[in-house]
């Protein structure tokens, strides 16, 4: 058994680093607008990792995920906004009546502290709140409310405020960073590398994390709370921790996702997508990580090409894949991986059982 299991393992590393190879040849057999694609599915594949860390293996439901993927977005593109409209104000506060640049908006002049504010602020939220709800012993279905009532208000807030955020539009119109044009081809390419060494890098650190001390009392808050709590641990400062890990993630994502697309609006922030990032998820099975990463770009790659051939079908289909998922398949992708691989396993030990130690039939 432990030979099969040995093999299985092997196979399974030799199959991740083919993946891994073809992913970085993928700019040698893909076009310019499929490549870009890509990378963008990468970036969000980002951001599932963070929610499978507080939902898989910390057992906590969050369907705000999109603000904190939202601040990470609008922290780059307000760095982006302003780069393209050097000494002047942008375009839409001027059309909101502004006279001044707004106060907030001046440190994001400095590429350095959009990017450190693209990570910080979404993590902050999400120790904020963590550590509110989480010392409050607030799980479960609640937590899962308050993260969504969290981008009500965050949406809401964010179209009100049009002279600052844009409104509905968002921040649009910039072309290039350090002086290379954003949607040329060689960017394109850099930016895809960036973003899978980005991945890659995650993932590594994720698997570590889950992989210690840290993360086995995550999970085992997951199951039995009060049993960890018994043994002189906190749950609450471990989730919050993992919550705000999970927030810093997605704002890494959002900003790679604006470099890829060039805009970033409510829109992309609101509970529709908040659900969506869920369903990545649970798609490729929590839990596991890779499963989250395998649900995000297959999820994304279906709804491009659906949304392509069949404009108005992708949310039918994204509500059919929702009930499968939840019916059918509870342990996503990788969990049926895993149940074909056991049964093969299985059979493969019937076949090699030695004819002196079968048992003999029972009628």
């Amino acid at each position: 058994m432990s030979a099969l299991l040995k093999s299985g393992s092997l196979k399974t590393r030799i199959i991740w680093a083919v993946v891994l190879i073809l992913m970085c040849l993928a700019p040698l057999i893909s076009t310019e607008f499929r490549l870009s694609l890509l990378a963008k599915f990468l970036a969000l594949a980002i951001l599932a990792i963070g929610l499978d860390l507080i939902w898989g293996y910390g057992g906590v439901l969050s369907l705000g995920h999109g603000v904190f993927f939202g601040l990470g977005g609008y922290a780059m593109a307000m760095y982006l906004k302003l780069q393209a409209s050097g000494t002047s104000l942008p375009d839409f506060m001027g059309w909101s009546g502004l006279t001044g640049l707004p106060w907030f908006w001046e440190p994001f002049r400095s590429f350095p502290v959009a990017l450190f504010l693209g990570i910080a602020l979404p993590a902050l939220l999400a120790f904020v709140l963590g550590w509110f709800t989480f010392r409050n012993r607030i799980t479960g279905v609640y937590f899962t409310i308050l993260t969504q009532a969290l981008v009500l208000i965050t949406v809401t807030l964010f179209i009100g405020k049009q002279e600052w955020t844009g409104g509905t539009n968002g921040i649009t119109g910039y072309n290039s960073i350090f002086g290379f044009t954003l949607h040329s081809a060689g960017t394109t390419i850099a930016l895809y590398y960036i973003t899978l060494a980005i991945l890659v890098l995650t993932y590594l650190l994720c698997r570590k994390l889950v992989n210690s001390r840290f993360g086995q009392v995550l999970e085992a808050s997951r199951d039995g709370e009060n049993r960890v709590r018994f043994l002189g641990y906190d749950p609450a400062g471990y989730k919050t921790l993992t919550f705000a890990l999970s927030g810093a993630l997605a704002g890494i994502a959002g900003m790679l996702f604006v470099l890829q697309v060039g805009i970033i609006s409510p829109s992309m922030m609101g509970i529709v997508p908040s659900i969506e990032m869920v369903l990545w998820v649970a798609l490729g099975g929590r839990g596991t990580l890779i499963g989250a990463v395998i649900g995000a770009v297959v999820l994304n790659a279906a709804k491009t090409g659906i949304s392509e051939a069949y404009p108005e079908g992708w949310l039918f289909v994204l509500g059919g894949l929702f009930v499968t998922v939840v019916l059918f398949m509870p342990n996503g992708l990788v969990g049926v991986y895993r149940n074909v691989i056991r049964l093969l396993k299985r059979r493969g030990e019937v076949v090699h059982v030695p004819v002196s130690q079968e048992k003999p039939e029972v009628y």
